[in-house]
């Protein structure tokens, strides 16, 4: 283990620090290209709900955790803490159009013509994604204006190892050349 060593800390100086604004952060994050999955789980009617994200990655391989990232007002957010499980479905290059189906901010999705099937945790899982990650929630911690929810892996599926995946990159899809 490595020790801290406290005195060589970085101190920000009250007179220079100047706050990177929530625009220039968005401009820096959007130059670091990721890939693009649709987070479902179950409302408290049992309606399946789903939202667009980014702000997901593997944890822990031991235990098996992913970490998923979401805005406080977000309508799924609300179905995990009372559903308690979500499915992390990774789109392909193919499914932009399901990514801009969940990506509706204050609307909800429309889940007519959207194939789906429960998962073993009741969760949706969508159709022809490359890969589904299905989780129950082992914790959830504040992050400024999202909430950090931490994931246990309970079930993985994979579609084929010549899957590509939909990336998003700069404010818009991209895909892998080569």
């Amino acid at each position: 283990m490595t020790a801290i060593n406290n005195a060589s800390r970085y101190t920000p100086d009250a007179d220079a620090a100047e706050e990177v604004s929530p625009a220039e952060l968005r401009d820096a994050m959007g130059h670091f290209a990721t890939g693009v999955t649709v987070i479902t789980s179950v409302g408290p009617d049992g309606e399946p709900v789903g939202t667009t994200a980014n702000a997901v990655t593997s944890l822990s391989l031991e235990p098996p955790l992913v970490l998923v990232c979401f805005d406080l007002s977000s309508t799924t957010l609300a179905a995990i803490r009372g559903h308690g499980a979500f499915a992390v479905n990774i789109l392909g290059h193919r499914q932009r159009q399901l990514s801009a189906n969940f990506a509706k901010r204050g609307l909800s999705a429309g889940w007519e013509g959207v194939i789906h099937h429960r998962g073993p945790t009741g969760s949706p899982r969508l159709g022809d994604v490359i890969a589904l990650i299905e989780c129950t929630v082992e914790h959830c911690y504040p992050g400024g204006d999202h909430e950090i929810v931490i994931g246990r892996v309970r079930h993985v599926e994979t579609n084929g190892e010549g899957a590509t995946p939909l990336l998003f990159w700069r404010g818009r899809y991209t895909a892998i050349e080569g």
